[in-house]
């Protein structure tokens, strides 16, 4: 599976955002080349108002569940509605630098 697109596609068909942003942040770990670990994902949607934070989040995961009990090990949620998002400038949050790490040696 490229967790990428299952993502992207899964939350387009099921949000129609108006901005989505997949990001494979696996690189900046310390796991295997091609791990597909770990993921920030940006949605800007419409589907949001009215909804806390914690909902939101739990409609991602939800539909991200298949990815979730397989190769994802972390996935970093920006939930917005378009006023949300255009208070905030349009722009995403920077993921900050790994602190942790597994046993794995590159």
């Amino acid at each position: 599976m490229q967790v990428k697109t299952f993502l992207e596609s899964t939350i387009e068909t099921a949000l129609s955002p108006s901005y989505l942003e997949v990001v494979d942040e696996s690189f900046m770990h310390n796991v295997p080349d091609g791990a597909q670990s770990h993921f920030k994902v940006t949605v800007v949607s419409d589907a949001f108002e009215g909804k806390r934070l914690i909902a939101r989040h739990r409609e991602i995961n939800g539909l991200a569940a298949e990815a979730l009990q397989g190769p994802v090990h972390a996935l970093a949620l920006h939930t917005y509605t378009p006023a949300e998002w255009e208070a905030r400038g349009g722009q995403s949050l920077t993921s900050p630098d790994c602190l942790g790490g597994s046993k794995y040696n590159k």
